[in-house]
C-alpha cells in the first residue's frame, strides 16, 4: 500500500511526497546497531564473558570479517553462537556493474527481507570513495531524481548502512577496482534522504568514526551527509559535535523554482535552509557544500548565479562551497544538462562574486550510478520513467514564470548586499 502526503506551498499548489508502508519486522540485531557497552551486556546476558564482544567487534571493524573460522581467538565451543548473536547476515550481493574504465563499481544489494539498495564505489588516484544508501528508495519526490520518483520502501537500520561500508571495504581491498585500495571517504548520497532516517544515520556515523573496537576509526572530516533541506534535522546534526561535512542539495536559490524542484521546500524555504546550513558551519567549523544540479534553461541562468552568490554572501564569507554538476539523465527525463557555455557562465559568475566553486566530477552515469540515478535494478524502471516524465511535465507547465529574471531583481540584490 502507498501513502501520499500532500503539503501545500504558499501559492496553494499540492506537492505529493510518496511513502510505501513500512514492512513488518526489523532487521536482525547486529553489532553495528549497538554501542560497546550494549554489546558487552548482551553477551553477559547470554552467559559469555563481556570481553568476547570486543573480540568480535575487532574482527568486524578491523579485519572486515564475519566468518567464525577467522575468529580463532574465540573458543571453538560456542563460537558459532557467539558470532551469530552479534553479526547475523544482513545483505547479499545480487549484481555488480563497472564503469569509467573499471574505476567505478555499482553494486545491487538484497537485504534480509528482499528489499534492494545500491551503493557506488569510486577509485581515485589516492583514495576510494563510497556513495552509500540510507533508505531503500526515497520519499522526497524530486522530479529530476529517479530514486525520488521510485518512492520510499523503508528506512535502513544503522547496521545495514554500516554493512554496505564493510562489504565495499572488502571489495576495495581485494582489488575489485583494479588494485587494492582503501576507502577513506564516505558520502551519504546514494538512495534516500539521510536526515529523514536520522537515528540510524546518526548511529552509523558513530560506528564509522569511533576507533576499534567501537567502530572503523575513520576521519569525520572525510564523511559527507547530504540533505535536500530538512531544517530541524540539520540543526539536530549540528548539535551532535560530529565534524562531518554537510552537503545541501539546493538546485535553485529562489523559492518559486525550488518549490517545484524540491517539494520539501514548500515547508522549509531557501532562506530558512541556508540559515540552518550557516548554523551548521558555525557549530562545527566545517564548510558546507552547496550541491547544484545544472538543468538546461531551468536553473542555469546568470541571474540565478547572482542570486545564489548574494544569498550565500549575505550570511558571511567563506562558509560555503558550491558544487555545480550537470544534470545526470534519468529514465523518462524530458530535461537535459546545461550547455558547456551556460555552465561556464554560471561558475564564472559565482567565482567573480567570491564564492568558492568547483564543477563536480560525474561518475557512473553510463550504469545509472551517478547522483539521482540510483533506483535499483529490479524496480519497475518503466513505471519510474513514466512518473518522472509526468512530474517533469507538470513543472514545465509552470516554468515560464520561473525563467524570467524578476522585475525587481536589482532591488533584491541591493537589499541583500546592504
Amino acid at each position: 500500500m502507498v501513502k501520499q502526503v500532500r503539503p501545500r506551498n504558499e501559492s496553494g499548489k499540492e506537492l505529493t511526497l510518496t511513502f510505501h508502508e513500512k514492512r513488518r519486522g526489523k532487521p536482525p540485531r547486529h553489532v553495528a546497531d549497538l554501542g560497546r557497552e550494549e554489546r558487552r551486556a548482551l553477551l553477559q546476558e547470554m552467559g559469555f564473558p563481556a570481553f568476547r564482544a570486543d573480540q568480535i567487534s575487532r574482527h568486524y571493524f578491523a579485519h572486515r570479517t564475519v566468518d567464525p573460522a577467522d575468529m580463532t581467538d574465540l573458543p571453538e565451543d560456542g563460537r558459532e553462537q557467539l558470532v551469530g548473536a552479534l553479526v547475523p547476515t544482513l545483505m547479499e550481493k545480487v549484481s555488480e556493474q563497472f564503469a569509467d574504465g573499471g574505476r567505478t563499481l555499482k553494486v545491487l544489494w538484497k537485504l534480509y527481507d528482499g528489499v534492494v539498495v545500491e551503493s557506488v564505489l569510486m577509485a581515485y588516484p589516492d583514495r576510494a570513495t563510497l556513495c552509500l544508501s540510507s533508505q531503500a528508495g526515497c520519499g522526497m519526490a524530486c522530479p529530476f531524481c529517479a530514486t525520488g520518483q521510485a518512492g520510499l520502501t523503508r528506512n535502513l537500520s544503522a547496521a545495514e548502512i554500516i554493512e554496505q561500508l564493510r562489504l565495499n571495504m572488502k571489495l576495495a581491498e581485494s582489488g575489485a577496482l583494479g588494485e587494492s585500495t582503501r576507502i577513506t571517504n564516505v558520502v551519504f548520497m546514494g538512495m534516500g534522504e539521510p536526515l529523514a532516517n536520522y537515528r540510524a544515520v546518526q548511529q552509523s556515523l558513530h560506528r564509522m568514526i569511533k576507533p576499534v573496537p567501537e567502530g572503523f576509526g575513520m576521519s569525520a572530516r572525510n564523511i559527507t551527509v547530504s540533505t535536500v533541506g530538512l531544517v530541524p534535522a540539520i540543526e539536530k546534526l549540528a548539535a551532535e559535535n560530529l565534524p562531518v561535512t554537510l552537503a545541501v542539495s539546493l538546485h535553485a536559490p529562489d523559492d518559486g523554482l525550488r518549490d517545484d524542484l524540491i517539494p520539501i521546500n514548500s515547508r522549509y524555504k531557501v532562506g530558512e535552509l541556508l540559515d540552518a546550513a550557516r548554523l551548521y558551519y558555525v557549530k562545527t567549523g566545517r564548510r558546507v557544500s552547496i550541491e547544484y544540479a545544472l538543468i538546461r534553461d531551468m536553473n542555469d541562468h546568470k541571474w540565478r548565479a547572482e542570486l545564489l552568490a548574494a544569498e550565500l554572501n549575505s550570511r558571511g564569507k567563506g562558509w560555503a562551497h558550491v558544487n555545480p554538476i550537470p544534470l545526470n539523465p534519468t529514465p523518462g527525463s524530458i530535461w537535459t544538462a546545461s550547455t558547456n557555455s551556460a555552465t561556464r557562465s554560471f561558475v564564472d559568475t559565482l567565482v567573480e562574486r567570491g564564492i568558492s566553486t568547483t564543477v563536480r566530477d560525474t561518475r557512473g552515469s553510463d550504469i545509472d550510478g551517478a547522483c539521482g540515478q540510483l533506483a535499483a535494478e529490479v524496480v519497475d524502471r518503466d513505471n519510474v520513467a513514466r512518473r518522472a516524465k509526468k512530474a517533469q511535465q507538470a513543472v514545465e507547465a509552470r516554468l515560464a514564470q520561473h525563467r524570467e529574471e524578476p522585475k525587481d531583481f536589482a532591488d533584491q540584490l541591493a537589499t541583500m548586499r546592504s
